[in-house]
């Protein structure tokens, strides 16, 4: 009897590849992360870029020379006393000064303001001045003694100061003495801020009417 040898045949198993998921399969959505996040940096610089670029408004904005006066009416109130002597002006560096000096010690009143139009004492007239602005000054002090004699008498009522040059300064004209008061009209560049004060010297006996205009507001 023969026996027939089977040859089994052996089933190769076939290996199936996976593909492996690389990096580079990735690199696509991290590079796009990147950029969006790149983009989001951008945008948050660019909405914050105004306000870094408001700083220099805010020195801009810092007052000149420190100057902190203002532009409304000084006044204070004072019996008529003393009598007007002089008028003289000044520049500086921050400002153009105004001096009424006077004779006498006793507390002088004054008002002074921005006005439409400076008018003269006793008529009412208007002052002509040069200048984009007008301070009326009236200081509450005559200019003559009680028997009518002249303490201050201007060679011309129109140019009371030479001013020419100055920075704020214009016109300086008379506006008169009545009734106990007197008054100047000081032309000015523009509206800018100011200050009035006096100033007594006892040893000498008088008294300074202050006024300074700063150049600028800021």
């Amino acid at each position: 009897m023969t026996l027939h040898t089977r040859t089994l045949h052996t089933r190769t198993l076939r290996t199936r590849t996976l593909p492996s998921r690389t990096l580079a399969t990735r690199a696509p959505r991290s590079r796009s992360l990147r950029a969006g996040l790149a983009g989001a940096v951008l945008a948050a610089a660019l909405a914050t870029g105004p306000a870094v670029a408001l700083a220099p408004q805010a020195s801009a904005a810092t007052p000149y020379c420190g100057i902190t006066w203002g532009s409304l009416a000084r006044t204070r109130p004072a019996p008529t006393v003393n009598t007007v002597t002089g008028i003289r002006a000044g520049r500086h560096a921050c400002y153009d000064r105004l001096v009424v000096d006077i004779a006498g010690t006793r507390p002088t009143g004054f008002d002074v303001r921005y006005v439409t139009a400076v008018e003269a004492q006793g008529s009412g007239q208007p002052v002509p001045l040069r200048g984009g602005a007008r301070l009326a000054i009236t200081v509450h002090s005559p200019a003559y003694t009680g028997a009518g004699r002249a303490t201050y008498r201007p060679a011309n009522r129109l140019e009371l100061v030479d001013v020419a040059g100055y920075s704020t300064f214009r016109q300086v004209a008379w506006g008169g003495s009545f009734e106990g008061q007197t008054t100047i009209g000081l032309g000015v560049r523009a509206r800018l801020p100011y200050r009035v004060f006096t100033l007594t010297d006892t040893a000498a006996g008088t008294t300074r009417v202050v006024i300074d205009v700063a150049h600028r507001w800021s």
